[in-house]
């Protein structure tokens, strides 16, 4: 099967079978006395990309974890792609999958190599095609057989994103993706991703601290503080309401808890 008739072979909104691409439903996570997500609620339709934001310790690492199956939730609910999660995470995990450039590869293995093993892990098929390919889309092509422990930091990014998209997902979570990047490569990595939903109608759900970026890349924003979701709506939306011009100021003003004065000054 070819990539393009793998992609064209699932379903669509036609069919009438496609649930929602993310179901989160009233999620706890408690650790001892700590409460890392507070009962949080939120549906991604397939096809949107969402930022996930808030500062360190508000949650989201804990979130995308359980959505993935990694972390099991205290109470509450997770679907992912109409599964249980991660009861059913069998079904789903060879359709999803995770990128973030704080973890590493095998530092000895060359970037040829370790594509090779994820994407046989993923039993993805004409697997050599696809990893030319993606060393192609993704400028790999002067490296990839050097080992990854070689590479500098803007180069392991893009091939931890290769790794990520080895599968063709449909469910792409993302943390940080353009960490290292400089800007005329992270501006490329980002039109890359929303080519990549476009053709795919795939699902992105981003975790990142660059505002820019996620003002460009999402139809949607949810911003966490202290495990509960502070505020979820389209980028424009939030800016509004909080009278602030760039996502960035509206960041600092959850972080600093001037919320209820940015909002009262929107009114």
């Amino acid at each position: 099967m070819t990539e393009n008739s793998k992609a064209s072979s699932r379903p669509t909104v036609a069919d009438g079978t496609l649930s929602a691409a993310i179901e989160v439903d009233r999620l706890v996570k408690l650790y001892k006395q700590t409460c890392a997500v507070d009962g949080i609620s939120f549906t991604l339709p397939r096809g949107s990309i969402t930022g996930l934001l808030g500062g360190n310790g508000a949650g989201k690492t804990t979130t995308i974890a359980m959505i993935m199956g990694l972390v099991l939730p205290t109470s509450g609910r997770v679907r992912v792609l109409g599964h249980r999660m991660p009861e059913q995470s069998a079904e789903v995990l060879g359709r999803m999958n995770f990128e973030s450039p704080y973890v590493d590869m095998p530092m000895r293995l060359t970037v040829r190599q370790n594509l090779t093993i994820f994407g046989k892990l993923y039993a993805v098929e004409n697997l050599a095609d696809r990893i030319a390919r993606l060393a192609d889309e993704l400028d790999l092509n002067d490296f990839i057989d050097r080992a990854n422990g070689k590479l500098s930091a803007g180069q392991k990014t893009r091939v931890a994103l290769a790794k990520a998209l080895i599968n063709q997902p449909e469910l792409l979570l993302l943390d940080e993706p353009t960490a290292s990047l400089d800007p005329d490569t992270a501006d490329w990595v980002r039109a890359h991703l929303e080519r990549y939903r476009n053709e795919n109608n795939a699902t992105i759900l981003l975790a990142s601290h660059n505002m820019l970026e996620v003002e460009r890349l999402c139809d949607r924003v949810i911003i966490m503080k202290r495990g509960r979701v502070e505020d979820d709506d389209t980028p424009d939306a939030i800016m509004a309401r909080y009278n602030r011009t760039t996502l960035e100021e509206v960041f600092l003003d959850v972080a600093r808890g001037r919320t209820n004065g940015a909002k009262e000054e929107a009114r």
